[in-house]
């Protein structure tokens, strides 16, 4: 079976399910974060040190070398055949849960019964903030609908690590690439 990877509309899809700050902050666990969910454990940059501000073109290029694990994931979890709308919607749901080979889902699509898969999003809906994105995600599997319109939300955060969830904004990541 041929190496799958995220479209840039899957990514730009699953970037609107993410915040995006584009200096380093303190995650909801405490963990220094800079981008779009970027972490040292994912390689450099370490955002646990002080860290220059990063650009909207430079955030989204760091979130799509991290997805190669997610990506890499659902590649050898699934053993079918994918749509490209049904990989990218995998991939936002293993970015999220990183349970895609333990998923029962997974299981029903090897077994050949993707509407079942389908439904099988909503098995994973708390805490019930996660409902709409899992809502979108499996309306991307089931029929290849990218609901947020190449948009995501901008943040800004303090010099302590404290984002600022009443400043946010929203971008358009049109014109982003993989340059």
């Amino acid at each position: 079976m041929t190496t799958m990877r995220m479209s840039m509309a899957g990514a730009k899809e699953l970037a609107g399910h993410e915040a995006i700050v584009l200096t380093r902050y303190l995650d909801s666990v405490g963990i220094w974060t800079i981008g779009i969910g970027h972490t040292a454990a994912a390689g450099p940059p370490d955002p646990g040190h002080p860290t220059p501000a990063l650009t909207l073109a430079e955030a989204f290029a760091l979130f799509r070398r991290d997805l190669a694990d997610y990506e890499a994931g659902v590649n050898a979890a699934i053993h079918v055949p994918l749509a490209q709308h049904e990989f990218d919607a995998l991939v936002s749901f293993h970015f999220n849960t990183g349970r895609i080979a333990t998923a029962s889902l997974t299981a029903s699509i090897n077994a050949g019964k993707k509407p079942l898969a389908g439904t099988q999003f909503m098995n994973w809906k708390r805490p019930a903030a996660i409902i709409p994105r899992r809502r979108k995600e499996q309306q991307l599997f089931r029929s290849g609908v990218y609901a947020n319109g190449g948009k995501a939300t901008l943040y800004p955060a303090t010099a302590a690590g404290a984002v600022q969830w009443s400043r946010g904004r929203s971008v358009s990541l049109d014109g982003l690439t993989d340059d």
